[in-house]
């Protein structure tokens, strides 16, 4: 199976943007051939990552839009909804196609228009992913969240600081990028004090609502030095996936997400490497919660530990293991459909040591993005070409 290398990578500013989504997906794809140093037409596939474009502003077909707006006919397209982990799956799908031969330059482009609507209505069409059952209930993700981050702080005595102090990290971080939603420090009492969302998170616990789009581009690795330096592209060394029951309330521990210990283990064994190996991390933190429970479910830290690794600093910038140096979703927003191709875009800026201000000592880093309340997951482990 030939090993896959990103050669091209880009992101769009993430936030409250006046374009569409086929521009926001145009917008990116157009700087990732740029930064491939390739046209529309070389590719031989293309990707969309995208939840509900149809939904947040009746527009379909995208895919097919993309090709014409990039030039990049006639390459064969499609659309890749996994709900929140589209953009997870849309990597997942891009690295498939080329390391099966199928494809010898892959593009995948994720990106979610959904600021132009109400909170109350962008949150009705993510919760449509919830179990039919749980969804007449009126359940939501943020009421998960709250629930599982009670269970969580009651089970290891967690002081309801630690969450917040996720939070506060995660906007230190997203300062210094410059695509990030908010660019804004916050400091704990702000978070202790915000507005209660779902009992015991508050608004700052939570990512905002985001439009935004990012997009890589896949080859070979074998001839990826024919299209840019050996320094400035990464190889995906191992990705998995996996799913979890769809209802949440019929796992065995609400607290262990078994889509990310299943796919992580995929992954870490096809790179050949084990969690001691990671040198920086971006984790779904779609809520504080989330970094707690993945940390310690991709093998990071010990089961009920992830919350004494935030208080220790361990998971700082200048900490043993960075985790979410781009900002993380909470500080650099989540358009669904881009979010897990701008977790890996900041691991590839990482490893070829393009981070800026953001730059972090790592020569292997790894992606997690998660689908519903962890529905599915994929996980990328991504290397430096050196």
């Amino acid at each position: 199976m030939e090993r896959v290398a990103i050669i091209g990578a880009s992101m769009t500013r993430f936030g409250q943007r006046d374009a569409w989504v086929r521009e926001l997906l145009a917008e990116a794809g157009a700087a990732a051939l740029d930064d491939a140093g390739i046209d529309g037409d070389d590719l031989d596939h293309l990707y969309v990552s995208n939840m509900a474009s149809g939904e947040f502003e009746g527009q379909t077909g995208v895919p097919n839009a993309l090709a014409h707006d990039l030039a990049a006919q006639p390459a064969y397209t499609a659309r890749i909804d996994q709900t929140s982990s589209s953009g997870g799956a849309g990597v997942y799908a891009a690295w498939q196609s080329v390391a099966s031969g199928a494809s010898d330059l892959t593009m995948l482009v994720g990106g979610e228009k959904m600021t132009h609507r109400t909170t109350a209505e962008a949150t009705d069409v993510i919760a449509s992913l919830t179990h039919p059952v749980e969804y007449k209930q009126g359940v939501t993700l943020p009421s998960f969240a709250g629930l599982t981050a009670r269970l969580y702080l009651d089970t290891y005595d967690a002081p309801r600081e630690s969450l917040g102090k996720v939070a506060v990290k995660n906007h230190r971080n997203g300062v210094d990028n410059p695509h990030a939603q908010f660019r804004k420090e916050v400091d704990l009492d702000t978070v202790l004090d915000s507005p209660i969302v779902a009992d015991p998170l508050r608004l700052y616990d939570f990512c905002p609502i985001t439009d935004g789009s990012a997009a890589l581009v896949f080859c070979p690795e074998s001839v990826a030095e024919e299209y840019v330096p050996e320094d400035e592209y990464a190889v995906i060394s191992g990705i998995g996936g996996a799913t979890d029951t769809h209802v949440v309330h019929e796992r065995a521990d609400p607290t262990t997400m078994g889509g990310v210990v299943d796919s992580s283990d995929i992954a870490y064994e096809m790179a050949g490497i084990s969690p001691d190996d990671v040198d920086v991390a971006e984790l779904h933190d779609m809520f504080t919660i989330l970094e707690f429970l993945q940390s310690e479910d991709l093998g990071f830290f010990e089961k009920g530990e992830g919350w004494k690794a935030v208080e220790e600093g361990v998971t700082d910038r200048d900490g043993e293991l960075p985790i979410n140096t781009s900002g993380g979703l909470k500080s650099k927003g989540h358009p669904l459909g881009a979010s897990g191709v701008a977790q890996v875009y900041e691991i590839v800026q990482q490893v070829t040591g393009n981070a800026g201000p953001r730059q972090v000592e790592a020569d292997t880093g790894l992606a997690c993005n998660v689908g519903g309340f962890g529905n599915c997951v994929t996980t990328a482990i991504l290397e430096g070409s050196q």
